[in-house]
């Protein structure tokens, strides 16, 4: 079954501030980050926030309990404009009655097939994944 669009609206609201509506979802971008998040600071936690649903949902399918998942991300930036991100570092956090291969494996899918934030990024990104068990 084919996704519908994704389909958003952004209103101005002063300064380098916008907010943004798409269905039900609302947001408030702000260029310092103050308000809301950036549109840099919104992009870092759409893959985030991705790759962790994707884990959650292949760890869960796999019947690997887990308890607790946090991800933390660092994005590189490029100096010169356009300041895009360059490479990312993320790291999970998981709790509970996990293996390193299951949450190697989850990763894995999550990086080659399911996280669509991720293919819609320019591939030349640097990623690296990294996680750890937590007790």
């Amino acid at each position: 079954m084919p996704k519908p669009p994704t389909v958003l609206d952004l209103t101005w609201i002063g300064d380098l501030k916008f907010s943004g509506t798409s269905d039900r979802a609302s947001i408030t971008l702000d260029s310092a980050g103050v308000a809301g998040p950036s549109p840099v600071q919104a992009l870092a936690f759409a893959l985030a926030g991705c790759m962790a649903m994707d884990l959650a949902h292949i760890l869960s399918k796999g019947r690997c309990p887990y308890r607790a998942l946090r991800a933390h991300l660092e994005a590189k930036r490029a100096d010169a404009d356009p300041h895009r991100i360059v490479a990312v570092a993320l790291h999970f956090t998981v709790e509970g009655d996990v293996t390193n291969d299951s949450i190697e494996r989850a990763i894995a899918l999550s990086r080659e097939k399911y996280c669509s934030v991720w293919h819609s990024m320019r591939q030349d990104i640097e990623l690296t994944v990294t996680w750890t068990i937590g007790s």
